[in-house]
């Protein structure tokens, strides 16, 4: 019962911590259009072998491209301590698999000597590329879910947010018009009662 509701929390934190991730993106303020390129840029650059040094990149791109930098740097958090293991397991799998990368040999985790760690050491550079292979090919798709994704959910707040607007301005219009009008009748009641 304990590890159920330990489940829970975790759940629910989670949940809150995508919650303010998303109220956050959609508060930017900016066009939809260079937001959602922003925050298309940052998911792909998230993708990439980079980390550490990816929201420095997206960061950087999106100043040069002329779109949103605060969305870019919140995309890049598509990796991070929770996610990189799976997403960079991924990465590695459809890259390996489009070079034809042979999987690790399951005896070299068995013991680390130093023989292991320079086997290890001489596929780094295949290890590389797959990474970057398969985070071009699955980064792509991934923008280009999150920039409509970003769009939608951004023009969607900036509308209602406009509308929210009109409808206070409209009450404080009606209140101002009430006072006006109570205003009045007092002026003519006074006038009245002077004659």
């Amino acid at each position: 019962m304990k590890k159920k509701d330990h489940t829970n929390m975790d759940r629910s934190r989670v949940y809150n911590a995508l919650r303010k991730v998303y109220d956050r993106l959609v508060k930017i303020r900016g066009e939809p259009r260079e937001i959602a390129l922003g925050f298309a840029l940052g998911i792909f650059i998230g993708m990439s072998p980079t980390i550490g040094f990816q929201t420095a990149i997206a960061v950087f791109f999106a100043s040069i491209l002329k779109w949103n930098k605060i969305s870019a740097a919140v995309g890049v958090w598509i990796t991070n301590p929770l996610t990189v293991p799976f997403i960079y397991g991924i990465t590695y799998l459809v890259g390996a698999n489009l070079l034809g990368i042979e999987k690790a040999d399951s005896s070299l985790s068995d013991t680390l000597d130093s023989t292991t760690v320079f086997a290890l050491l001489s596929k780094t550079p295949e290890i590389i590329w797959a990474l970057i292979i398969g985070g071009i090919i699955t980064g792509l798709p991934l923008a280009v879910f999150g920039y409509y994704f970003c769009h939608s959910a951004v023009q969607k707040y900036q509308e209602d947010f406009k509308m929210k607007l009109a409808r206070q301005k409209e009450k404080l219009a009606i209140k101002r018009e009430e006072r006006r009008r109570k205003k009045g009748k007092k002026i003519k009641k006074n006038k009245k009662n002077k004659k």
